[in-house]
């Protein structure tokens, strides 16, 4: 092509074209930077600046299924065939957070934020405050497992402020990360971390496209492509495949010889509560987003605490228990405790306990497990104070500012604040704040006693071993029995964090219970069995209690996301499976300059869906592209008695077949065309084209009385024939294969060759320039 066009100025520029260790599968540029995301066959996530430097490598160990960006650039959104999304920073990849929001893996993901200023009833612009900060100094980091090395956990170091900028959602404009699996299930999130709403689409119910039709419809054997929420919002447009069932459980008669109802479809589903209730939607996910943080505070700190003082417990029985084994060999039927009494009282040593104190324990052994308890218990100390006091703390000012907003019934009881079930989760944040402080007297007392036994014991030993005791520190005779009668075989620090001592109930004295039962008549909280509960389990209970809360806004916004309109495209085979096909599709939105969509209440941008339609549903259709905008509009329409659905239909130069698509900005598409013709000696060559859309003759689409008519045959006689003289083309000495991944920002679209080589190019924005330059 360039040498049968020597003088045409080609508005591509080749900027790199660089070797890559495994095939790319999917790449996407950053919406504000010049980055580049790619992941490999080989399930590796590579980013790579626009001089190609590569910044980080990462390997989640599972396949990865699909991959988009944050709008503001700073995290990136993996997911994987397992159904997990990952979240990771911009900066160094690191993982920011996780969500299992689905069982299977997630095919596509979209994150949009809202274009629009939050604004209040009186039309004054209302943004929310966080008054967190005003109070209470940053929240706490989650504990680092003594060795450690940092980052195995998977968070970040305490000098990086990358996972409290997730979390700090405050200071983000409103956005929300929509997900679809295989099997047709679409996951909507907050800020990509806190889930606000699950739809199937084999559940929902699509309504016939003209207003006196009655009937409705289901699809089944659902498998999404694409999701892209519009710019305000307000709607979801999903294609997938699928086949069209009526509700009546028949099947819908195919108006397509050789042709049944399975095939490509459009949907269009209404999330405008996304949009009306943005700023209360707002303030739910940021308080209950930093909640479940707090939670992973709390959940990480019980661990370290029950693993350290566990390990200082073992050193101490380690050394102790090898008494009860002394006794029973010299055939005395005593205990350890009656032994250490009698010392105590001044009696003569038995030769077991003599024997102990002198050769198996001895002084060193005594510092030991003093040095082990006594450090286990300031560390304990150190995690309550710096962690887990600070995080309950802030907990519940959290929920006691949802529970306020839980009050205003008229704004977020209609997204799913339920008030009662947000006061049970206030009383019980209430509840682990009290079990903190109870935590913190009990560890106290039993590192203070076990510090006096140890000193007690140490001037043991060296008046056994006729040695001075003088230089050890004094201890307390009733301490000691204190501790012989109730700590020495029992651990009610232990008891308060063990996992396996969930179950067990702390036990309370009736005169302490009736004061309780007495508190609960001057209100505030209703359980009066909060200190049989164990440290552990009233976490649980807490945590339960939140999600039950949380699960109230899931549940309601759910219900109140609903199919408006479908479209089908064009009929697919049954088989082979739909997963096993491949369409190259996109899906964006564009300012809206026409005069014919001022009529629009959507912000001015029209939607715009194009797609390769495949050879073998239309024999009088072939090689062709399609292109459709205004869909996302089009059920009002209908309504008013017209239509403002248009589409067109591209045919691709001969000798060539389109391999990816992708809109690019005022609204153009970029085209990647693979020669047809190759042989063994010939590689083929491909093209990049470029086609303004906006000067495309599109055609206005009637809609059919039913569901079952593919529409695109209206449109079999007014197909554009695309010319490689006559679009803007860059040509390329051998071929290509997908992902096709452009950058509006920078007029950037990057090519993926089969021979594992990435090729970037440069768009050049004015053609007209570069001609008289030269």
């Amino acid at each position: 092509m360039e040498t049968d066009e020597p003088q045409r100025v080609l508005p591509f520029q080749l900027q790199f074209d660089k070797p890559v260790a495994s095939q790319i599968k999917i790449a996407e540029w950053n919406p504000e930077k010049d980055l580049l995301a790619m992941v490999t066959e080989d399930s590796k996530i590579l980013l790579h600046r626009f001089n190609w430097q590569r910044l980080w490598t990462i390997s989640p160990g599972k396949s990865i299924t699909s991959l988009c960006w944050r709008p503001d650039g700073k995290a990136i959104a993996v997911g994987v065939e397992d159904g997990t999304i990952s979240l990771h920073d911009v900066e160094n990849g690191k993982l920011l957070r996780t969500l299992k929001s689905h069982t299977v893996a997630v095919v596509c993901l979209n994150w949009e934020e809202d274009g629009q200023l939050i604004k209040d009833d009186s039309c004054n612009i209302s943004t929310y405050e966080d008054r967190t900060p005003r109070f209470f100094p940053p929240a706490p980091r989650i504990p680092r497992t003594p060795g450690v090395v940092s980052g195995d956990t998977g968070f970040m170091d305490d000098s990086e402020d990358s996972f409290l900028e997730l979390s700090n959602s405050s200071h983000q404009r409103f956005n929300i990360l929509c997900s679809g699996d295989k099997d047709g299930s679409i996951c909507f999130s907050i800020f990509g971390i806190f889930p606000i709403g699950k739809i199937n689409i084999h559940q929902l119910h699509v309504p016939a496209p003209i207003v006196d039709e009655q009937a409705t419809y289901q699809l089944l054997n659902t498998s999404i492509y694409k999701v892209a929420l519009s710019k305000d919002l307000c709607r979801l447009i999903v294609t997938c495949t699928g086949q069209l069932k009526q509700d009546s459980d028949k099947l819908i008669e195919s108006q397509i010889s050789g042709h049944d109802t399975h095939g490509l479809h459009c949907l269009v589903l209404n999330t405008s509560i996304f949009s009306e209730r943005k700023n209360e939607l707002h303030q739910v996910a940021q308080q209950a987003s930093n909640i479940e943080d707090l939670t992973e505070v709390v959940q990480a700190s019980l661990t370290i605490m029950c693993k350290q003082w566990s390990d200082a417990m073992h050193t101490f029985h380690e050394k102790f228990d090898s008494l009860s084994t002394l006794i029973t060999d010299h055939g005395l039927d005593s205990s350890p405790q009656e032994e250490f009494l009698s010392l105590l009282g001044g009696a003569r040593t038995s030769p077991p306990l003599h024997q102990f104190l002198v050769n198996s324990l001895a002084e060193v052994g005594v510092k030991r497990v003093s040095k082990a308890v006594c450090g286990a218990g300031k560390e304990l100390q150190l995690v309550v104070l710096d962690h887990l006091q600070p995080a309950a703390e802030i907990i519940g000012f959290r929920m006691g500012e949802l529970r306020g907003l839980s009050r205003w019934r008229a704004r977020y009881q209609g997204i799913g604040l339920d008030e009662k079930l947000i006061n049970n989760a206030t009383e019980k944040s209430g509840m682990f704040l009290v079990q903190v402080e109870r935590f913190m007297r009990v560890l106290s007392s039993v590192v203070q006693q076990f510090s006096n036994f140890s000193n007690w014991l140490l001037k043991c030993i060296k008046i056994l071993m006729q040695e001075p005791s003088d230089q050890f520190l004094r201890y307390n005779s009733e301490l000691v029995v204190i501790f012989l009668k109730f700590l020495y075989d029992q651990d009610p620090v232990r008891q308060l964090l063990d996992p396996s001592e969930v179950d067990h109930e702390v036990e309370v004295d009736l005169e302490t219970m009736q004061k309780i039962r007495e508190l609960v008549q001057f209100g505030g909280f209703s359980d009066c069995n909060y200190l049989q509960r164990t440290l552990l389990k009233e976490f649980q209970q807490m945590e339960s209690s939140f999600k039950e809360a949380f699960l109230m806004p899931f549940t309601t916004i759910s219900r109140k996301i609903l199919c408006e309109d479908l479209l089908p495209l064009f009929p697919l085979p049954s088989s082979p499976a739909p997963t096993s096909i491949t369409i190259p599709m996109s899906v964006s939105y564009y300012e809206d300059i026409s005069q014919s969509y001022q009529i629009s209440d959507h912000h001015g941008f029209i939607d715009y869906l194009s797609f390769r339609i495949p050879d073998e549903p239309f024999s009088d259709i072939t090689n062709c592209i399609g292109i459709a905008r205004g869909f996302m509009h089009d059920l009002s329409s209908v309504k008013r008695g017209c239509s403002s659905l248009e589409a067109v239909l591209l045919s691709v130069p001969a000798g060539y077949q389109c391999v990816d698509l992708s809109l690019y900005k005022e609204t153009q598409i970029v085209l990647l065309l693979n020669e047809t013709s190759m042989s063994s000696e010939n590689n083929g060559e491909a093209c990049m084209m470029i086609v303004q859309a906006s000067d495309l003759p599109f055609v206005s689409i009637s809609r059919s009385n039913s569901l079952n008519h593919w529409e695109l045959h209206q449109l079999k006689d007014s197909v554009v024939y695309l010319q490689i003289e006559n679009e803007k083309v860059r040509g390329i000495p051998h071929s290509v294969i997908a992902p096709l991944a452009v950058s509006a920002s920078r007029g950037v679209a990057c090519v993926f060759a089969a021979r594992k080589r990435a090729m970037v190019y440069i768009l050049d924005e004015d053609e007209d320039e570069v001609s008289d330059a030269e």
